[in-house]
């Protein structure tokens, strides 16, 4: 077997004659220009023939050189790849989450370093959408919805189940109007976030107006938000009345930011649950399982709204 020019003479030759010229060979292998041509002029002398036409100003490949480059230029790719096959895949440092803005908000990026401190060996990348994600096409590992768990093709774990009830500013407990009662509603701003309007999967108003009892009251009146946490924004500011679950609100519920003005009853129970949904080919991930782990925990022992 004939023994193997050095790597770099060919690392060399194969830049010179990729871009037809020293200097740009140099300036991709960090190197002078003539260490380039040192590192040629050697491999031709262990070739016994020249590889390029030194002309005044310019370089041309021999018909070995041309012949040599096709053939290095290929072997040099499959080199990369072969080291990047033994790099860590990127890929694996983040799992990927996709979770509705209020609860990424309100819930989950409070509560991460709780998950970082655990030392997990990888990191989140959250993708805060309301609208569940193709995990063919999109670039997610696992999804955490609030709804009833109706994800066709996709495993959905149901973690807690949790009601969605009226909140609203402090302020709007008061005075002569102020809310004792759910019929009080008629006489406020109902604050709705558009998505749940639009959409049987999620609580709306008028589901919990029908199981409260009160059919005289116009379910969807009032300013329509495109995510829930402008409109609970605007309940705390005093404007209105919003419908929220306990997992969005339990912060400022704490804070007495927001208020619940009605006591918690009958019907506030709603067959809404939050879920944690992927594919079945991510089952056996252990990133994501050590997230499911991890979300099942805090969702389940978190204190009561």
């Amino acid at each position: 077997m004939k023994r193997l020019p050095p790597l770099n003479s060919l690392r060399a030759f194969e830049a010179a004659a990729r871009h037809l010229g020293f200097k740009k060979a140099a300036e991709e292998l960090n190197v002078s220009p003539a260490a380039v041509s040192q590192h040629v002029r050697a491999l031709e002398a262990e070739l016994g023939q020249p590889l390029f036409r030194r002309m005044t100003r310019e370089v041309a490949l021999t018909p070995a050189g041309r012949r040599g480059l096709a053939r290095l230029a290929e072997a040099f790719r499959m080199l990369r790849a072969g080291a990047d096959a033994m790099r860590p895949d990127e890929r694996l440092r983040y799992l990927t989450v996709s979770v509705p803005p209020t609860l990424g908000a309100k819930w989950l990026v409070p509560r991460l370093d709780h998950f970082r401190l655990a030392d997990p060996g990888f990191d989140i990348r959250l993708d805060a959408t309301d609208t569940l994600v193709d995990f063919s096409t999109d670039d997610v590992d696992v999804a955490l919805r609030y709804g009833r768990g109706d994800y066709p093709g996709l495993v959905s774990e149901r973690i807690v189940a949790e009601v969605a009830f009226p909140v609203c500013g402090p302020a709007l407990l008061a005075g002569e109007r102020g809310l004792r009662a759910p019929a009080d509603l008629a006489g406020h701003t109902l604050l709705h976030v558009q998505r749940k309007l639009d959409d049987d999967a999620a609580p709306s108003r008028r589901m919990w107006l029908k199981a409260a009892g009160l059919d005289g009251i116009d379910a969807e009146r009032g300013p329509r938000f495109t995510i829930e946490s402008l409109a609970l924004e605007s309940a705390i500011a005093g404007h209105g009345v919003a419908l929220a679950s306990g997992m969005s609100v339990g912060e400022d519920l704490a804070a007495g930011r927001l208020v619940r003005p009605f006591p918690p009853s009958g019907h506030d129970a709603t067959s809404f649950s939050y879920h944690l949904v992927y594919p079945e080919t991510r089952r056996g991930d252990p990133r994501l399982q050590a997230f499911r782990d991890w979300v099942f925990a805090e969702m389940s022992g978190r204190p009561a709204t």
